[in-house]
């Protein structure tokens, strides 16, 4: 997830205490009336050292709008709810870091769990964000099913829209694509030329076996049902308080396979959160025997 830096365009001038002078006033009730919003539309907790990060991101949307005052915008935002506004207010507060092949080692435990199998096979990448993700699992079906792979689907999603269209493009700078080994580079990407140059897209059989989808993991109901063969759902948890994170976890259960595996990100254990899922080895989890 990526963190926005402050325009250098902002005025900007510090007075005493902790306090930031600038040309759009954010108050405490606002940004408590922030931290509230995006709790209730995407289970997202906002510490409160975020104030920063909050004014940085959200000033773009005042602006748009011609507004001097987050007061103004939040009721703008409370008076309207099912205003398209809310996808740009929920997209400006979510966090993408991510890229090719991140924690490696789930990769090959993937690949074993995988490889004997002859039926349809079907992932789901829970927070997919600008698609290295979900596009590093399809690789791994590609090398590990051969031919079989066109049994095998992942289903990405994120509640981010705006990381989902860049994840649909599949375009990348070069200069990420070649933190990865030389022969994975050679089978997986096209290099851009031209107008394109410095870049590189995901070849077509790798975006054909994505599926990505707008998705809230806070909805009542999922528009993915599985049965999944395994789920991937990496650092997004730690954006959650635990009532949440159980809440979820408890949903994943039904969806996947009885030997289905669960990927969590490498600062996240789910050990003490719910009792749906077991360890098995560094951040994956089978579901618990009932």
């Amino acid at each position: 997830m990526n963190e926005s830096r402050v325009e250098s365009g902002e005025k900007s001038t510090w007075t005493t205490g902790s306090q930031v002078e600038r040309d759009l006033i954010l108050t405490d009730a606002d940004f408590l009336r922030v931290r509230e919003l995006i709790y209730q539309r995407a289970g997202i907790v906002l510490a409160e050292h975020k104030r920063e990060m909050v004014y940085s991101r959200l000033a773009r949307r005042l602006r748009h709008h011609g507004l001097t005052r987050f007061t103004d915008y939040l009721t703008r935002l409370e008076r309207q709810p099912d205003a398209s506004e809310w996808e740009a207010f929920t997209n400006s507060l979510t966090t993408n870091l991510t890229a090719f092949f991140r924690e490696a080692h789930h990769f090959p435990l993937l690949a074993q769990h995988l490889k004997d199998r002859t039926g349809p096979i079907t992932i789901w990448c829970a927070a997919a964000s600008t698609g290295e993700e979900p596009y590093s699992i399809a690789m791994t079906l590609l090398e590990v099913l051969g031919s079989r792979v066109s049994n095998a689907k992942v289903i990405a999603t994120d509640i981010d829209t705006d990381a989902l269209a860049k994840a649909r493009a599949g375009i990348y700078p070069q200069e990420q694509v070649r933190k990865l080994d030389e022969a994975r580079v050679k089978r997986f990407f096209q290099k851009g030329t031209g107008n394109h140059e410095g870049l590189a897209r995901v070849r077509p059989e790798v975006a054909a076996l994505v599926e990505f989808q707008s998705l809230n993991l806070l909805a009542p109901s999922w528009s993915v049902k599985g049965p999944f063969d395994a789920i991937f759902c990496r650092n997004i948890m730690i954006y959650f308080d635990k009532e949440t994170q159980s809440k979820i976890l408890s949903r994943f259960a039904p969806v996947m396979k009885s030997d289905g595996l669960l990927f969590a990100g490498h600062s996240e254990n789910f050990s003490y959160i719910s009792d749906a899922f077991k360890l098995r080895g560094q951040t994956v989890y089978t579901k618990a025997v009932r």
